[in-house]
């Protein structure tokens, strides 16, 4: 039988088919806990207690304690609610050998072949002519068909898809529904009018466990919903206890650069940090010096070795599943880790009594990037980066180790807490 943590995250995945409705079940958890939402648009509130605000896709929570100095600075959790998937593009609907597919492009870095020969659904976010934004999520309605290797030989040693030829779904034979209706359906007003549409596809298998001890989950998007609900569980769980503003920052847009209104790159962050020192009374000075004393703690998914491929891995340090936490380090920095941060870590993971595997990468093979660096050159605190290790990153469904999610949320419990 799964964990009661394991079982929870993988309701929270189900419930969460795109970064909007992760916000939105982020946001809804933490109203249950005692949170209250703050609004951009209203005077800040500083009282001593849970606040969060949501942008988009993305959602801030913070926690201030009693008594708070400037001194005791922001202890950050950062992570991001958005995943690789497909994305609806305008005007979508395709009329080709009477059949009707739905237009798509890709949306990140999708293990594109994973993507193949399995029911999608659609979900995102669309607003009405009133400017309302409604939810949106569908059953399986879709499916990416793989060409027989009976009308092409070579496909038996090596497929190639064509980003614009090979990846647009099916939909129907002949007339489809009218997508609008469909949607305006779908989000509970079928009588609105459809104005605007974030909408992605979704695999719509749900998460499950196997292995021979079923020491395994497999799930789509574990990246990075896995460190988007440690760090939820890690703040209900741990945060009361510090004296720092413990601060949980969920960011959109991780997996396209980050560069957006709701992205790690963008003003989310600094304007809930530095509108929270103001409301507080601090001066601009006083902020600067409660930055000083801050950290953050990149929370984004890793690798673990992979067994079939082992000449793509650092030869020292090769992470299992099951056996913790990574701490992910870069000379290039790529991660923000540096020696000051990674001891940070290690000192919440022993208080957690959870242990560190360090993730490196081949010299040959090209490193990615998560929030960290973005964290750490907008506000100049000091950040590292960790995450649960995975295999078949990006792919329509991943797989993690059922120890790693709750040890992830121990640590960050304990880095709140500042044990």
């Amino acid at each position: 039988m799964p964990s009661d943590f394991i079982a929870d995250l993988a309701g929270f995945v189900a419930a969460s088919p795109t970064s909007y409705h992760a916000a939105v079940e982020v946001a809804l958890r933490l109203e249950a806990a005692g949170f209250v939402r703050q609004r951009e648009s209203a005077e800040w509130d500083a009282t001593p207690g849970g606040h969060y605000a949501l942008r988009d896709g993305a959602v801030i929570a913070w926690r201030i304690p009693e008594g708070w100095q400037a001194s005791q600075g922001y202890r950050i959790v950062g992570a991001h609610t958005d995943s690789p998937a497909l994305k609806l593009k305008p005007n979508p609907v395709l009329k080709v050998a009477g059949w009707t597919q739905l237009g798509v492009e890709v949306y990140g870095g999708p293990l594109l072949g994973t993507w193949i020969d399995r029911e999608l659904g659609l979900a995102g976010r669309i607003t009405t002519r009133d400017g309302v934004v409604h939810l949106v999520r569908t059953g399986p309605i879709l499916r990416v068909p793989h060409l027989a290797p009976h009308l092409d030989r070579t496909l038996a040693d090596h497929v190639q898809l064509d980003k614009q030829q090979h990846l647009q779904p099916v939909f129907t034979v002949g007339d489809a529904p009218d997508l609008a209706t469909l949607l305006l359906t779908s989000a509970g007003v079928p009588d609105a009018e459809l104005a605007g549409y974030d909408i992605f596809t979704y695999a719509v298998q749900p998460p499950g466990l196997f292995g021979p001890n079923e020491e395994f989950l497999a799930s789509g998007r574990l990246d990075n919903l896995s460190s988007v609900h440690a760090g939820l569980r890690g703040l209900l769980n741990g945060a009361s206890q510090g004296e720092a503003i413990s601060v949980f920052a969920a960011f959109d847009h991780e997996e396209v650069g980050s560069a957006t209104r709701s992205g790690a790159q963008g003003p989310f962050l600094s304007d809930v940090l530095s509108r929270t020192s103001a409301a507080l009374g601090l001066s601009g000075d006083e902020h600067h010096r409660a930055l000083a004393v801050s950290s953050c703690v990149s929370a984004d998914a890793g690798h673990a070795v992979h067994p079939n491929y082992p000449n793509h891995h650092d030869p020292a340090n090769r992470p299992l599943p099951n056996a913790g936490p990574l701490l992910k380090i870069n000379a290039m920095q790529r991660y923000a880790t540096d020696a000051v941060g990674s001891a940070l870590w290690r000192q919440a993971c022993h208080a957690a009594d959870v242990p560190v595997q360090e993730f490196v990468s081949n010299n040959a093979v090209p490193c990615g990037s998560t929030i960290g660096p973005f964290a750490a050159t907008q506000l100049g605190i000091t950040t590292v980066d960790v995450g649960i290790p995975l295999l078949s990153m990006h792919s329509a469904r991943e797989m993690c180790g059922v120890e790693d999610p709750p040890a992830l949320a121990r640590a960050l419990a304990a880095y709140w807490a500042a044990a």
